[in-house]
This record gives C-alpha cells, structure tokens and sequence, in this order.
C-alpha cells in the first residue's frame, strides 16, 4: 500500500515544522504549505495527496475554513483535519465529514485524527 501523504497548512514556521515532524513520527509523508494558495499549487501537482491539516486564520486569499471547502470539493477523496487556537468552527460551518483538532494539541491527539483520516481514506481506496 503506498504512503499516505498528509498536506500541513500553516502560516507560523514553527508549528508547521513541528506538525511536519508529528506527521512523520506517525508514520506519514508531510507536505508543506504557507497559505491556502500554496496549498492548492501542491494539491494540483501531487496527486498522492490524501489528508489535509489546515489551520483556520492564515493570510492570503482564503483561510482554512474556505480551503477545506474548496479541497472537499475539488478533491473529495482527500480527508480534512481543521485546527484552530482561537476559532471553534460550528459543524456547520465544516465541510462534510471533516474532523476538528483544538490548539494546542499534542502528538498523541495529532495521531489519533491523522489514524482516524488514514483509515477513512484506506476504506475508500478499498472501495474504488
């Protein structure tokens, strides 16, 4: 079965490279993104793309919220975890099925919702 490769989205430096390392550590290849604008570059060239990690307030044409809409519907295989320190999104307001992770999260909480986002996105790959 190949890599599942996670996208992390995040203006702050650090907390990107900090993600990065906690995508690796669980298992998964990390990809990189500033900004949503970024993000889509990637998504469009890297098709091996399977889980999103966006956070909500970034600067630049869309934050997180209006990216994960637009990745659920451009690339609806593609699972979404949204993290926010200062937001809590209605359910509403998420795209279908997408899970939300509070800052500050730790590694063990990271995990948990990127096994969850693997295993939705290995039942659909088993399915098509």
């Amino acid at each position: 079965m190949p890599e599942i490769v996670v996208l992390i989205v995040d203006d702050e430096p650090l907390i990107r490279m900090d993600l990065a390392d906690m995508v690796r550590d669980a298992g998964y290849a990390a990809l990189e993104a500033a900004d949503a604008d970024e993000a889509i570059k990637l998504l469009e060239t890297h098709p091996a793309i399977r889980i999103l990690v966006t956070d909500i307030e970034m600067p630049g044409s869309m934050d997180g919220l209006k990216l994960a809409a637009a990745v659920r519907e451009r690339w609806p295989p593609v699972a979404i975890i949204v993290t926010s320190g200062r937001i809590l999104p209605a359910t509403a307001e998420l795209p279908t099925a997408t899970a939300f992770l509070g800052k500050p999260y730790n590694s063990a909480s990271m995990a948990a919702a990127l096994g969850k986002a693997a295993e939705t996105v290995r039942r659909a790959d088993d399915a098509a």
